[in-house]
């Protein structure tokens, strides 16, 4: 649970990083906020879909009191010695259309990633079919998640060949992410839960 809160904050700070991966460019945030699908479906598989649909949640929560109370915190006049208020307005101070377009894609996208997992998991219920409703729930839902982000954050603002690259690029990474997410899915299925 606590990741899910944990990765979507750091990946909203960290999507004002931009990097070059496998010659694409891309926002560092798309990596880790790929884990919080992992995570998931670590918890679809091993506790069910109501618990993972809490965690949704907690992290929807986190990401609203997080863009609240950044908002805020940058509306206070700095000090006159001041020298943090132009990193905090660079790295807090996204656009509307931004924080919307995040919000509504995750929330949107991790429960629909939920819901899949767990009608793949009556579908392809064995061990070894695991890495097929991880990567097909993940895969889906990151396409979706991509979409909705780049139509509500970016549609419109750019030429549409810009606005499709920065789609597809934002898609290709959360892609590779989710392909490679699946060994720890597999590893993290073993583990047992103590009983208290």
């Amino acid at each position: 649970f606590v990741w899910i809160g944990m990765s979507t904050v750091i990946a909203n700070v960290q999507v004002v990083k931009t990097i070059e991966l496998f010659g694409l460019n891309a926002t560092l945030g798309n990596i880790l906020y790929g884990t919080a699908f992992l995570a998931t479906d670590i918890l679809n598989e091993k506790y069910g879909k109501k618990d993972a649909q809490k965690a949704v949640w907690m992290g929807f929560s986190t990401l609203i009191i997080l863009t609240i109370i950044m908002q805020l915190a940058i509306q206070f006049t700095p000090g006159e010695n001041d020298m943090a208020q132009s990193a905090f307005t660079t790295i807090f101070g996204v656009g509307a259309r931004i924080a919307i377009g995040s919000l509504i894609a995750y929330i949107i996208s991790q429960y629909f990633d939920v819901w899949l997992y767990a009608k793949l998991k009556n579908l392809f219920s064995s061990e070894r079919t695991l890495w097929i409703r991880n990567n097909g729930s993940t895969m889906i839902s990151q396409l979706l998640d991509s979409a909705i982000f780049c139509l509500i954050a970016f549609y419109g603002l750019y030429p549409t060949g810009i606005w499709l690259e920065i789609f597809l690029t934002t898609y290709i990474i959360k892609f590779i992410v989710a392909a490679l997410d699946t060994p720890f899915l597999y590893i993290a299925r073993r583990f047992k839960h103590p009983e208290y």
